[in-house]
């Protein structure tokens, strides 16, 4: 934290960060070799990158439960971008989310009660995509799965919650709405 000179985690590129391991060893990502995208974790002091998944299509927004123990992440390989989870390890790749929209970027309360995700309409964006200056919503289910509610309905997209932004006590999440204003 006092600064000091950056030191090469992943010397493959291009790799993605979105995570550390709650205990502080391994960080989880996106990267794209040989034209495809998906999830692999590292040590924090480098070595060898380990691949998680390999499907078609894009695997993105890998987070760490806070017990360690599962990956949360995105993956289009049904066709439509939906929330899957898996052992730390890679293995029980399952899908959690079942529904007719783009959902992106799981965030699990420190609790490890709650989910919450960003959701594009479909047909509003390809399945691929996570653009700015959409309608999306942010929404809650159980980490066991099962219904989810709408939270809140806004404008935003990209950047409104790519990175864990749940409270330290999972009573609340902070997020990113915003306007476009129109040049003259």
């Amino acid at each position: 934290m006092e600064g000091g000179e950056p030191a090469l985690v992943t010397p493959n590129a291009p790799s993605y960060l979105h995570g550390w391991s709650p205990n502080g060893a391994e960080l989880a990502y996106c990267a794209e070799r040989n034209g495809q995208y998906d999830i692999y974790t590292i040590p924090v002091d480098g070595g060898v990158e380990v691949h998680l998944t390999d499907s078609p299509g894009l695997d993105d927004g890998p987070e760490y439960s806070p017990d360690g123990g599962h990956i949360w992440f995105n993956s289009v390989r049904t066709g439509l971008m939906q929330v899957w989870r898996m052992n730390a390890d890679g293995s029980e790749q399952t899908q959690v989310t079942f529904n007719e929209s783009n959902n992106w970027f799981p965030h699990v309360s420190p609790d490890g009660q709650m989910i919450a995700y960003l959701s594009y309409r479909k047909g509003d964006v390809d399945s691929g995509d996570h653009p700015a200056n959409k309608d999306v919503e942010i929404r809650l289910m159980a980490s066991t799965g099962g219904e989810y509610h709408t939270l809140v309905q806004l404008f935003g997209g990209q950047g409104t919650i790519n990175v864990n932004s749940w409270s330290p006590d999972s009573k609340r999440l902070a997020f990113v709405s915003y306007e476009v204003e129109e040049k003259e």
